[in-house]
């Protein structure tokens, strides 16, 4: 299936940590539509629905409603306003979410081309931990990776070092 190619680097951090946490029997929301991820996830077995591309920093419902065993939100935090919202209308007990982490050496992130496509929070891990505990959550366990680029420069440099993506599994206090 992925044997080693997949279409971004960080699927297969994410999928392994997925493994490790969630078994393909449990039933997931995805926070945000679908996308090349949720196809890797169907792909190996899990039972994924998602979010039909409503503003979820206004409108829970559908996180509110569902019934689904796990909550999964990969790379979707960054862009709410209000992410502490959407996390307390969460009713599954548990949580796998991964943000890219804030980085010293680069701005927040902001497509030129896609008005959507921007962070509002790019954060540091103790600032998601403690966005999640308040949130009512506890974090199980935690991953780091960096996100090394073949580019030249000081700052391509910098990310074979840093660390730019944080995945957390949480439950439910």
């Amino acid at each position: 299936m992925y044997e080693g190619k997949f279409p971004h680097k960080r699927y297969k951090h994410t999928l392994d940590f997925l493994k490790e946490h969630v078994p393909t029997s449990s039933s997931i929301l995805d926070l945000g539509v679908e996308n090349p991820f949720t196809k890797v996830m169907l792909d190996h077995g899990y039972k994924v629905q998602n979010t039909k591309g409503e503003d979820i920093d206004i409108d829970n419902t559908n996180i509110e409603n569902s019934t689904a065993e796990v909550v999964t939100a990969f790379e979707i935090f960054e862009h709410l306003l209000s992410p502490f919202t959407v996390l307390k209308s969460v009713k599954a007990n548990k949580l796998v979410a991964s943000v890219p982490l804030k980085l010293w050496f680069a701005s927040a992130y902001r497509s030129k081309t896609d008005k959507w496509d921007r962070h509002y929070h790019e954060f540091e891990d103790w600032q998601f931990d403690w966005l999640l505990e308040k949130a009512g959550w506890e974090i199980k366990d935690r991953k780091k990776w960096t996100n090394p680029t073949k580019k030249i420069g000081f700052r391509p440099i910098l990310r074979w070092f840093t660390p730019r993506y944080y995945i957390v599994y949480a439950e439910r206090k």
